[in-house]
């Protein structure tokens, strides 16, 4: 099984995101509406949602509609409101040396993945991060020297929110602090349970557990995997091993001291390093942000491929992965 990443630069929306957006649609869409559409919300109530809660990128999200062909499914859909369920594994930490350095595995399903880094520039805010339904993403980096990560927080419970990919594009295109970051994360609702890591250039951090059915709890822990304050979810907590994995990530920040270098690479072996693609949550990635640097690393055990705002080229990169177990 062979994925190939693609490095998309357009500073504004445009025909570079049109196009990907097409070639995604009909995916996009039958995912949108595979519970039905009485099931989500309408365009109306997508577009108050937004006003009422994200409403310095209203005019950002309906200049992506008219890219997208102005359809109400679309439309909805880029709305990210009240989105269908979906999980993901995940490991990320913040490295305990002096330079700032989030890093992070990306484990999921490498057929729901858009497998694009986008550079761009949408209403002055530089931003480097991997695509989630082209308007979202999983993870990034702005130019005021914030970065951001997401894991799923391990509980079942769904309610009224946004998909956590649409807030962290938000706080990238709105904040340039932590504080700014951890005010976003307190107020705007969330659809499902994510930890959300938010990192600065001067290396103050937070990991936020989100949650539909309780208020955000903002703590100061540099290491978020797949469960919150505590296992919540004990069968997937088991199938994900979020316990062993949050455990080894922290024995390596308080018992190991160790290099930048030897901190990344530990994120491209077990227990962290992931290559359960049966069950939907191999990794697919390793990304490693230095926001006072401006640059992010994409990495695999044999590969790197690095971005930077100075130097960001529009290549691609691809990768074999092993093929999910049939049946």
């Amino acid at each position: 099984m062979t994925l190939t990443f693609r490095a998309i630069s357009e500073n504004e929306p445009g025909s570079k995101w049109a196009a990907l957006f097409a070639e995604y649609r009909d995916s996009y869409l039958n995912w949108w509406s595979r519970e039905g559409l009485s099931g989500r919300p309408t365009y109306s109530e997508c577009l108050r949602a937004l006003k009422t809660h994200m409403p310095e990128i209203v005019p950002l999200y309906q200049e992506l509609c008219a890219l997208a062909g102005g359809g109400d499914m679309a439309a909805r859909f880029l709305s990210f409101y009240c989105p269908p369920r979906y999980l993901a594994g995940c490991s990320q930490a913040i490295w305990p040396g002096d330079e700032p350095l989030l890093v992070r595995n990306y484990d999921y399903s490498p057929e729901a993945f858009d497998a694009v880094v986008l550079s761009s520039r949408w209403q002055g805010r530089g931003v480097i991060g991997t695509s989630d339904g082209l308007f979202g993403l999983v993870d990034g980096m702005n130019d005021a020297g914030l970065a951001v990560s997401l894991t799923f927080g391990g509980r079942r419970e769904y309610g009224e929110g946004f998909g956590v990919p649409l807030i962290l594009r938000y706080i990238l295109q709105t904040c340039e602090t932590v504080k700014e970051a951890e005010a976003v994360l307190r107020r705007v609702p969330c659809h499902m349970s994510y930890n959300v890591t938010v990192l600065d250039a001067k290396r103050r951090f937070v990991t936020a557990y989100l949650a539909p059915d309780r208020k955000a709890l903002i703590t100061h822990t540099p290491v978020a995997t797949n469960h919150q304050e505590r296992v919540e979810w004990k069968s997937h907590a088991r199938m994900t091993a979020t316990v062993e994995r949050e455990r080894y990530l922290l024995q390596r920040l308080t018992l190991h001291p160790e290099t930048e270098e030897k901190f990344v690479r530990t994120f491209l072996q077990p227990p962290l390093y992931s290559l359960a693609f049966d069950r939907g949550f191999g990794t697919l990635y390793t990304a490693a942000y230095r926001p006072a640097q401006g640059a992010a690393d994409y990495l695999w055990p044999r590969k790197t491929w690095r971005k930077t705002f100075d130097d960001f080229a529009e290549d691609t990169m691809s990768i074999s992965f092993p093929a999910p177990a049939a049946g």
